[in-house]
């Protein structure tokens, strides 16, 4: 008898009916603990190189004879490989082991670490930053996933995503910090040098901490190759625009080609994901409103964060004359709150609920970017500088709670996937906010460093953070609205 079977049936089952994941081998409660911490560490080191170069590219211009704009790519060629490769880390993670790309991404990241410090020729280290970016986007989602499939959904899972949103804010402000310290009191080859020791030991304690987990089934090891060069490039392309689309201009051809380019991968990878029997992104997985929620917050979140530290650090050193250490210094109490806002995220979450908490915390930064708006244009450390405690318990919490909503319910298959693609939406964001908040600083002082830019940047991030509190509480709406008519 003929199968009457459609092909949009098939496709639906192909998205529904995933094989069954080989969970990580149990982890005796007295190494559970280990293991987060290894987990959380490695987050931390690929968190920390985002900020801790930024401190050294005035050392590395007057070394190499860079020119301004050229220094950019060592920033800007880290984000587009970190950027783009994500969502395939995610996947691979998923498909292939996530331990397995967890300690790979770590070789890659430490080996480019070392090549980082040892070189003496611009091209090398360029180089070595792309390929650092590339082994960050096979840590961050893999870290992400081995939290979110070793630790069952509930209070567990809540309290270590807690502990890596409260790691992964302190991270990009230790940065600051600790790159300060290394470039004033040594040189800024260590602040690669930095990541090799801490990378070779998560390397050897990774095999006897964490199990291994993977997608099992006849189709386990198949990997969607032409969905993720084109995810890929759609998303290196959008970085690459947003980022140097202020230096080079928004209507040059280069930064033009790139958002042509992006559009272009981004419009294929949809018509090929329709059609394949293994998609990459499975077209269901995108059409959760958790994940969707999450993945607008974090980028809004990205925006803020990576923005403002930027405009906050030129103020502190060009308005205030501070040292690059002392401006560190004084962006430290905001990592600190955010530690303590993520460490304890999960209690709020239990007393509130993790949707109020997401209103909550985004609110708060949103305070705290107004008071901002009123630095003054000159003296000391002005007592409105406390304000980045508020965005730093708004930002740590936000990124702890959008964590928390987009890996719920999800399926353990696809929690590599996942991660992938929230550290993507915070990766696009930074990349806006990096881009966009200067511009706007900039712009309003008309070329001239001065406080009134960077308090039009700062009502910036302002209105960044108010509109996620708008997506939190109108997701909440929504879905009592789809409750009420079900």
């Amino acid at each position: 008898m003929a199968s009457t079977t459609t092909a949009g049936q098939v496709r639906a089952q192909r998205e529904v009916v995933r094989p069954d994941p080989v969970r990580p081998a149990p982890v005796p409660p007295r190494r559970r603990r280990l293991a987060l911490a290894l987990i959380l560490t490695a987050a931390f080191m690929v968190v920390l190189d985002f900020s801790i170069v930024n401190v050294a590219l005035a050392s590395i211009e007057r070394e190499f004879g860079f020119s301004a704009s050229a220094v950019q790519w060592i920033v800007t060629g880290y984000a587009i490989a970190f950027g783009g490769l994500l969502i395939l880390g995610g996947r691979a993670a998923d498909t292939f082991g996530r331990r397995r790309m967890f300690m790979t991404g770590l070789a890659i990241f430490s080996a480019a670490s070392l090549a980082g410090a040892l070189a003496h020729d611009p091209v090398l280290l360029v180089a070595s930053r792309v390929i650092q970016g590339a082994g960050a986007a096979l840590v961050a989602p893999s870290a992400l996933s081995l939290i979110t499939t070793g630790f069952a959904e509930g209070p567990q899972r809540t309290r270590a995503l807690g502990m890596y949103g409260a790691t992964a804010s302190v991270g990009f402000v230790a940065g600051q910090v600790l790159g300060g310290v290394l470039v004033q009191l040594t040189s800024w080859r260590a602040v690669f040098l930095v990541n090799v020791p801490v990378g070779v030991a998560a390397l050897l304690l990774a095999p006897r901490l964490l199990g291994e987990s993977r997608l099992a089934g006849p189709k386990a090891r198949r990997l969607d190759i032409g969905g993720a060069l084109l995810i890929t490039s759609a998303v290196a392309a959008l970085v690459f625009a947003v980022s140097q689309g202020y230096s080079l201009g928004w209507t040059s051809p280069a930064v033009l080609g790139a958002l042509t380019l992006a559009a272009a991968a981004g419009t294929a990878f949809a018509a090929v994901e329709r059609r394949h029997p293994e998609p990459l992104v499975p077209a269901g997985l995108l059409r959760r409103p958790n994940l969707r929620k999450a993945s607008t917050m974090n980028l809004l979140l990205g925006l803020w964060n990576a923005g403002e530290l930027i405009v906050l650090s030129l103020y502190l050193q060009q308005v205030l004359h501070f040292s690059p250490l002392a401006t560190g210094l004084a962006i430290a109490p905001q990592g600190v709150v955010g530690f303590a806002a993520g460490a304890f995220g999960a209690r709020l979450a239990r007393r509130v609920g993790i949707r109020r908490v997401l209103i909550l915390t985004s609110a708060v930064a949103t305070v705290g970017f107004l008071a901002l708006t009123r630095l003054p244009a000159g003296g000391g450390y002005s007592p409105l500088l406390a304000a980045v405690m508020l965005v730093g318990f708004g930002t740590a919490g936000t990124a702890f709670g959008t964590m928390v909503t987009a890996s719920a319910g999800v399926a353990d298959g696809d929690q590599g996937l996942v991660g992938g693609v929230i550290n993507t939406s915070r990766q696009v964001g930074a990349a806006i906010g990096a881009a966009l908040l200067p511009a706007v600083a900039e712009a309003v002082s008309h070329g001239s460093r001065g406080a009134a830019g960077d308090r039009a940047a700062m009502l910036t991030a302002a209105v960044a953070a108010a509109v996620a509190t708008i997506v939190a509480w109108r997701s909440g709406q929504a879905a009592r609205q789809r409750l009420r008519h079900t």
